[in-house]
């Protein structure tokens, strides 16, 4: 007879098992996934486990019992595995990877090989208490993720793979990540929280849930980090570190009880993030490309310090300011019929300004009249006044769930719109110029570079020539404007009690609205300040003076879901599912010309699935999942680049490709013995990319030399083959007047991976590495109410890459560096129950 009790811990909802073994020893009983603490078991009976609750489905059901693969992590495993960022997050998950090129302010996901290539949709959905993350605008990837303080005070992180383009907002072809909040609770309690460690990380952040009678309660969170940063800046310009982090992260949330059926939950957030940016380094010098001779000289003096590099910004810096308000309203009808209305606000502004490949470069010796003298390459700098990316994002869905036939039929059905406007021009602006941060004083953005007393003073110091005004500014303007419909039903039929089936649909109409202004600057009058001439616009199509072109692209397409469920047993589901993915088609702001819209790609995605629990001498979880996907009108980033003007190197999207992406997932959690729990997960990734269409530039274009981020044959960008991660989790047999001190350590295997083709960069793959993260717990000290903990990542300091440009054969080579071996120590106080 099963023995089942409700309990409430840390925010999730789980229910602890207990099921007689079988003669065998083994018993399969309902969905646990770890051992719960301070349970007692008799002999010959299965550990107690706990359940945990997701909302993969939009609503609270049993990860076991959820066709769907799924990764889950509790605050108490984001906290021990010191989860902070996306690219943390990333590092535990199968099949997600995190791209942070513009650091981890601009993050975005990447599952099963479908990517977020540079000014696409998001091909993984973020959400937040059920609404999609804001969307950035389209300079550079921003916005559409999980950024700095996001991963405090939450019940748990969800990841789903596969299209969730059913039941969840914004199509995505990829899967969605949900991060769920701490809802206010009917207690007064909360914490107090201080951490410190290496690079003087310094890190608060405090809680306090508080209850106003019985039908309202409020709670209330702040998360303050700093950090300082672990590249070292060996230019001589700007600050001497790099890669620095420093954030506040507030949010207020309410619930008032309005009558016994209804609800009202009101969360407010804001995130003010500062730093100084990071930037890649120069790995290697292309002497066939056109760049090649100029960055040979700082490839060739280049401090050996695997994290130096050179900045030739004087201010860099990173900045995001973030804020949203969400409302949901859920009013319980009956038994059979929920009604609820969720309604969002968000505003999110970036702006960035670094030297984005790390180039300290100098015009080649043998060049008349200029050799010698420094050449700014295509850093990305603010335009006076205008941010990078800056939107305004409005979110309404109005969803129903029910149940009909004795409750044989479980059903929900919902009408969903967004907006995202800008908030007028975002953009930046390049610099491809000698001699404009070579003197104090310098300011590109202004187009402050060439003071001709001063170039007089350093070329003569030289005994150079005067080469007069020298160089280029490519500024790059514009705003979108989004626009998403959708209605959408799905439905679970009880054929028996142990077979069912569900099916959904979904039809998406998606309009996205852009202006465009590009501009080359040239000319430079020999003054301190002064406007510059204009001298083309970089898109043939656009007109002297303001060089403006607008932009539309419109799309509409149904999604679908049909899933077959099968309970052999009691703990045993097996699933196979069809579902057809979809990502909508959009305008690519600052793209080459003739590659300013992509339309949108479609996937026929294929799994079959088993989740399994188990009981007996050595109970816990075993989830497998095994996936196909074709993938149609694939949008793939191709690069441009010019070969007859000095124009910065620029990106398309072009639907050129067609893919097969196919693989297995398995995910385990082992209470070994008592005390003792061992968590491992892994991944086969197979991805393909079978046709890539041939793509010239239009007749007059500048850019034409084009590249591809896959080669037809080869894997797509940000999918290793193998991924592995093991956790072993180990509780101190300790009297309990001690408090629980537990020790934990997790090993994470990476396989080589491409960022970029082959084809277009010998250093494209970027190499296999493993990481050792080690954490030690002590809760409740001494039977108090403080808690104590150390961690530590990357213990073996191990170096690696986590991303490369793939510009080998403009002439260089850039990458992007994984973090040093970073540690801390944390103590917390609680307070109420």
């Amino acid at each position: 007879m099963q023995q089942r009790k409700s309990k409430y811990a840390s925010g999730t909802f789980y229910k602890s098992v207990l099921l007689p073994t079988t003669a065998l020893g083994i018993s399969l009983v309902a969905p646990a996934i770890a051992q719960e603490a301070g349970s007692r078991t008799a002999p010959g009976r299965a550990s107690a486990i706990e359940e945990v609750i997701v909302t993969a489905r939009r609503k609270e059901e049993s990860i076991q019992d959820v066709p769907i693969s799924i990764s889950v992590f509790n605050q108490k495993q984001l906290e021990e595995r010191n989860i902070v960022t996306a690219s943390d997050l990333a590092t535990y998950t199968p099949s997600l990877s995190s791209n942070e090129r513009f650091g981890s302010d601009n993050s975005s996901f990447a599952i099963r090989g479908f990517t977020q290539e540079l000014r696409t949709t998001a091909s993984v959905g973020v959400y937040f208490a059920d609404v999609v993350a804001p969307r950035g605008g389209g300079n550079i990837t921003g916005g559409d993720g999980a950024g700095p303080g996001a991963f405090f005070d939450l019940q748990n992180v969800q990841v789903l793979k596969g299209p969730q383009g059913t039941l969840f907002g914004r199509n995505t072809t990829g899967g969605a990540v949900l991060l769920v909040p701490q809802k206010p609770t009917h207690n007064l309690e909360g914490y107090i929280e201080a951490s410190a460690g290496n690079y003087d990380l310094k890190r608060t952040q405090g809680i306090l849930n508080v209850p106003f009678g019985e039908r309202a309660r409020a709670r209330f969170g702040i998360d303050y980090q700093k950090r300082d940063g672990y590249f070292r800046n060996v230019s001589g310009i700007g600050p001497d570190h790099l890669g620095d982090l420093e954030y506040i992260s507030g949010r207020a949330s309410f619930v008032f009880d309005l009558t016994d059926s209804l609800e009202n939950y009101t969360i407010l957030t804001y995130t003010d993030s500062k730093n100084r940016g990071t930037v890649q380094k120069l790995i290697a010098c292309n002497p066939a490309g056109g760049l090649g001779a100029f960055c040979a000289a700082q490839l060739a003096t280049q401090d050996r310090d695997f994290y130096a590099v050179e900045s030739t910004t004087p201010d860099p810096f990173s900045k995001l300011k973030q804020w949203q308000g969400i409302n949901t309203t859920t009013w319980t009808a009956n038994d059979d019929l929920t009604v609820k209305n969720i309604l969002s606000y968000a505003k999110l502004e970036s702006t960035l300004r670094t030297a984005v490949f790390g180039s300290n470069w100098f015009v080649p010796a043998a060049v008349p009249g200029v050799g010698g003298l420094p050449f700014n390459f295509a850093n990305s700098d603010q335009v006076p006044g205008d941010p990078t990316n800056s939107q305004a994002s409005l979110v309404e869905e109005l969803q129903l769930q029910g149940r009909a036939l004795d409750t044989a039929l479980v059903w929900q059905a919902g009408l969903y719109y967004e907006r995202s406007r800008p908030d007028g021009f975002s953009g930046s602006q390049s610099q491809n110029q000698i001699h404009c941060t070579a003197r104090p004083g310098a300011d590109p953005t202004t187009f402050n570079c060439q003071d001709v007393l001063r170039r007089l003073a350093f070329v003569a110091s030289r005994g150079l020539r005067d080469p007069g005004p020298v160089g280029s500014v490519q500024r790059q303007l514009g705003e979108v404007d989004y626009e998403n419909k959708a209605v959408y039903a799905q439905a679970t039929y009880d054929i028996t009690q142990r077979f069912k089936a569900t099916s959904g649909l979904r039809y998406t109409a998606d309009d996205s609205r852009g202006t465009s202004q590009m501009i080359a600057y040239r000319g430079f009058p020999g003054t301190t300040s002064g406007a510059p001439t204009v001298t083309a616009c970089i898109n043939p199509n656009a007109t002297l003076p303001d060089c403006i072109i607008h932009l539309r692209q419109k799309s509409h397409a149904p999604t679908w879901l049909i899933d077959f469920d099968y309970l052999p047993a009691d703990g045993m589901l097996l699933y196979a599912k069809y579902s057809r993915g979809y990502r909508q088609g959009s305008v690519n702001l600052f793209g080459a010309d003739g590659f300013n819209t992509d339309r949108p790609e479609h996937v026929d995605a294929y799994e079959v699935g088993s989740k399994a629990t188990f009981g007996g001498p050595v109970p816990g979880t075993l989830n497998i999942a095994a996936f196909y996907n074709e993938l149609r009108d694939q949008q793939l980033q191709a690069g441009f680049r010019s070969s007859v003007a000095a124009v910065a190197p620029t990106t398309g999207i072009v639907n050129a490709g067609q893919s097969t992406i196919e693989g297995v997932e398995v995910e385990t959690s082992l209470p070994l013995f008592r005390g003792f729990s061992l968590d491992v997960s892994y991944t086969y990734l197979d991805t393909r990319l079978k046709e890539l269409q041939t793509v010239t530039a239009p007749p007059g274009s500048v850019f034409d030399v084009i590249t591809f981020t896959a080669d037809v044959g080869g894997p797509l960008p940000q999918s290793p083959k193998h991924k592995a991660s093991a956790t072993a989790t180990y509780r101190l047999p300790l009297p309990q007047d001690t408090g629980e001190v537990s020790l934990g350590a997790t090993y994470v295997y990476t396989a080589e991976q491409n960022t970029a083709a082959p084809s277009a960069s010998p250093f494209a793959t970027l190499g296999a590495y493993s990481l050792l993260n080690l954490n030690l717990t002590w809760r409740n000290i001494a039977n108090s109410r403080v808690d104590a903990a150390v961690f530590a990542t990357n213990v073996t300091n191990r170096q690696y890459l986590t991303f490369v440009s793939g510009l080998y054969g403009a002439g260089f080579e850039a990458a992007t560096l994984g973090q040093p071996r970073m540690w801390g120590v944390r103590l917390r106080y609680s307070f109420g129950q």
